[in-house]
């Protein structure tokens, strides 16, 4: 008897959470599907939870384990929370890769800067033309976003037509990129579509959303009408933006430089697929010399606080030989991401503390945001008329209040976070299957895993402090010489004669003469030992107890 064919969606990043986008599709018989993946984002590390780790990404071993399983990978759009795991796991996945021209030539810059060859990333054509991959036949269609080239994703099988919407907003004039087009959509839509898989980021926003065009005038206004220097932050990706804000610099009679290199790389990829025209001269810092502040307009990287970039180091000092003064302004064109408000909110006090006109998106003046409103996507789920809507694209409470708005407006939604398996090809979505997702951290140059437990070590040691902690044992299984101790992040006593470290050596020098043979002769035994005297003295003495390292070294007869 021929097993039934599954069409089956599964999460594995991105659904339950903002950032690190991976969504896996499947088709045929249980356990012998040919998948799809969609999109390998990234999104970025804190000091709080995840401190020294330099990007975290979605663990892809469902889909690793079945990569000879695997047809392709198509990348929605060029932001970093949708391609930027690319280079690093691809290795793991070794399947061709499908983007439009600017996101493919983004895709093909993180294979080389990974040393993988980048004709594993192809380009597609946009919609009506299709990717045929396996089962599965995929069509790129073009969608309004905050980067060039962003697409939804018709994907059609022979168990029905999926739409993945990827990131969009619905927007007819979007200066950079194509517009939102709700034609093309109502076409989709009469094919038929089981399932539309959907953004859900700001569905917690009521009013409709604003075109990219309503920025232009009060961004001029406001460079007109500033006195110094001006300077201005978005997202590096966000090139309309970028357009928007050099072009009012030039309308001021102002002479334009762009600082940072993630701008710089964005813009000279844009220029060279072709999606970005009338983009205004910029000038080379170097030239910057001389010409005088009321002249000059900065464009910076680092719209969320990171601290190497262009932004923090223009509000904590110099970059490249610019620095802020008293009456300079510095707008803030971008949204802040949740968890960077602290980073933001340090750069904007260190500015108002050198003088500065600081400006941000409190009032929504200077800022559109690239996902669709309420009203949007209802807009959107009234155009293609799926069968069902899964949310997608969110934190969790996004899932539930977008499902309850498709439900509310009479179509079936079912919440699927990370993990959640779905079969597709019944009349209904139907969870079949929960399976075990995670994260991977690029910590330095080396992959690891979130439950490995080197960052936890990490955290420990910052909020506890560290002691290392060395002793010598004789040929006759005795203490040799004095006990050894380093401590690192704890704070010294100064009723503490001897300090911290002279404390510990002491004290433990006393357990260790009071220990009997067998502790002695038992490094798992002497260790403990020394444990527990190191964190009693600590915590008796400075309130801590620190984490401990032990090292014991024993001489041969």
């Amino acid at each position: 008897m021929a097993r039934k064919d599954r069409l089956i969606y599964v999460p594995l990043g991105g659904a339950g959470e903002i950032g690190m986008n991976m969504y896996l599709y499947g088709f045929g018989p249980k356990d012998a599907e040919r998948f799809i993946l969609v999109d390998v984002g990234v999104t970025f590390p804190d000091m709080a939870s995840t401190p020294g780790v330099e990007l975290i990404m979605a663990d892809p071993s469902f889909i690793q384990a079945r990569a000879d399983r695997l047809e392709a990978i198509f990348i929605t759009h060029g932001h970093e929370d949708h391609v930027g795991a690319l280079g690093i796991l691809w290795p793991r996945l070794k399947a061709p890769v499908y983007a439009r021209r600017f996101t493919a030539a983004l895709a093909k810059g993180k294979m080389e800067r990974s040393g993988h060859d980048t004709g594993a990333v192809r380009q597609a054509d946009a919609w009506p033309h299709v990717t045929h991959a396996g089962p599965f036949a995929v069509g790129f269609v073009p969608v309004s976003h905050s980067i060039p080239e962003a697409s939804c994703l018709v994907i059609d099988t022979p168990a029905g037509r999926i739409l993945h919407s990827g990131d969009f907003k619905v927007d007819p004039t979007p200066l950079v990129g194509e517009p939102f087009e709700p034609a093309t959509f109502r076409a989709i839509g009469d094919a038929g579509v089981k399932a539309l898989v959907c953004d859900s980021t700001n569905v917690f926003s009521e009013h409709p959303g604003r075109s990219e065009a309503s920025l232009a005038a009060p961004i001029t206004a406001l460079v007109r009408g500033a006195e110094g220097l001006v300077a201005a932050t978005t997202f590096a990706s966000n090139v309309a933006r970028l357009k928007t804000l050099a072009q009012a610099g030039k309308a001021a009679g102002r002479e334009v430089v762009v600082l940072g290199r993630a701008m710089n790389t964005m813009l000279r990829t844009a220029h060279a697929a072709e999606v970005l025209a009338d983009f205004p001269k910029t000038i080379d810092p170097l030239d910057a010399d001389g010409i005088p502040r009321d002249r000059l307009m900065l464009l910076a990287t680092g719209s969320q606080g990171e601290r190497r970039a262009a932004t923090a180091q223009l509000a904590a000092g110099k970059y490249m030989g610019f620095e802020l003064k008293k009456g300079d302004t510095f707008l803030f064109s971008s949204k802040t991401i949740p968890g960077n408000e602290v980073s933001v909110a340090r750069i904007l006090n260190q500015l108002s503390e050198k003088g500065v006109r600081a400006i941000d998106d409190s009032d929504g003046r200077y800022h559109v945001s690239g996902h669709p409103n309420r009203p949007d996507l209802e807009a959107m789920h009234d155009l293609v008329r799926a069968r069902a809507i899964v949310p997608m694209h969110g934190e969790h409470r996004h899932l539930a209040a977008h499902a309850e708005l498709a439900e509310s407006r009479g179509t079936a939604a079912v919440v699927a976070p990370n993990g959640t398996m779905l079969d597709l090809a019944g009349e209904a979505p139907a969870v079949v299957e929960r399976i075990e997702t995670g994260r991977l951290y690029l910590d330095g140059s080396e992959l690891i895993g979130a439950t490995d437990g080197v960052v936890r070590d990490r955290i420990r040691m910052a909020i506890r402090g560290h002691v290392a902690v060395s002793v010598v044992i004789d040929e006759d299984g005795r203490p040799l010489g004095d006990v050894w101790v380093q401590a690192t992040g704890l704070p010294d006593d100064p009723r503490l004669r001897d300090g911290i470290e002279g404390t510990l050596e002491a004290e433990i020098g006393r357990v260790l003469a009071r220990a009997r043979k067998a502790e002695i002769a038992d490094d798992d035994a002497l260790e403990e030992l020394i444990l527990r005297s190191c964190s009693k003295t600590c915590d008796d003495a400075i309130g801590k107890k620190p984490v401990c390292s032990v090292m014991i070294s024993r001489l041969e007869a």
